[in-house]
């Protein structure tokens, strides 16, 4: 079986799906206590690196999807599938499971 290379540019999401890089997990609490890896939450917070066409419609067009490259996205807690390429995390996500665009 032949090994596949995965990068971030070689990786093309379907339909209504979508790319994001997870955002760091924040390493201490407001109060200053420095947080194990074992207490750390999954982030929420990520950046959008690539975009699928859109969801299909029933007369076979494709309506857009509204955040694009370079957002960044809050999204469900426990939605997409987690993939991890080299030393970074990402996320594959359906568009309905982004919450918000964060500014």
């Amino acid at each position: 079986m032949a090994a596949v290379t995965l990068s971030v540019s070689t990786v093309k999401p379907l339909g209504d799906r979508v790319f994001v890089k997870v955002s760091e997990s924040e390493q201490q609490t407001a109060g200053g206590i420095l947080l194990p890896d074992t207490a750390k939450e999954k982030p929420q917070v990520g950046e959008v690196v690539q975009v699928g066409p859109g969801k299909r419609n029933d007369d076979g067009s494709h309506s857009p999807i509204e955040v694009k490259v370079g957002d960044k996205v809050l999204y469900s807690k426990y939605a997409g599938t987690d993939i991890k390429l080299g030393s970074d995390e990402y996320v594959l996500l359906t568009e309905k499971d982004i919450l918000a665009i964060v500014a």
